[in-house]
């Protein structure tokens, strides 16, 4: 049994998730049911009609509540579990820094790639820009 402050093993927290997910959806449909029932106004009562409205018009404003209120707890549910995730989730979180790491040496390589290319190619295209010049005319008149 988890002690407050520690945390809960992976399969208590699944099973604590589990229950509240079982126990809001049953809340929804118990009260959803019971309003539907409070709907059709099929009740023999022997109080008069006026104070059974407004009974039925409580016990519906009730179990509304109680429907926002299990609304409410799925949503802090979600939440939760989204939270458990993201913090618990070491696999798939390995998983995408190794993927983003092989993704990245492989633009860094093929940027390197580029650039060895456009080096070899500005040497070349320097090499024979000098060649010209030297081999030139206008060289040889500025040297006599």
């Amino acid at each position: 049994m988890a002690q407050r402050g520690l945390p809960q093993s992976k399969e208590a927290l699944l099973k604590s998730y589990s229950a509240r997910l079982k126990d809001d959806v049953k809340s929804l449909l118990e009260n959803f049911e019971e309003i539907i029932k409070l709907a059709k106004g099929e009740s023999d009562s022997q109080l008069s009609r006026m104070t059974q409205c407004e009974q039925d018009t409580y016990e519906m404003h009730v179990r509304s509540a109680n429907i926002v209120r299990a609304g409410e707890s799925l949503m802090k549910l979600v939440s939760d579990i989204k939270q458990y995730l993201i913090l618990n989730d070491f696999p798939s979180v390995n998983d995408a820094i190794t993927q983003n790491s092989k993704l990245f040496r492989q633009k860094q390589s093929e940027a390197d790639q580029k650039l060895m290319m456009l080096r070899d190619d500005m040497a070349a295209d320097l090499y024979d820009l000098e060649e010209e010049y030297y081999n030139s005319v206008y060289k040889c008149r500025i040297a006599d």
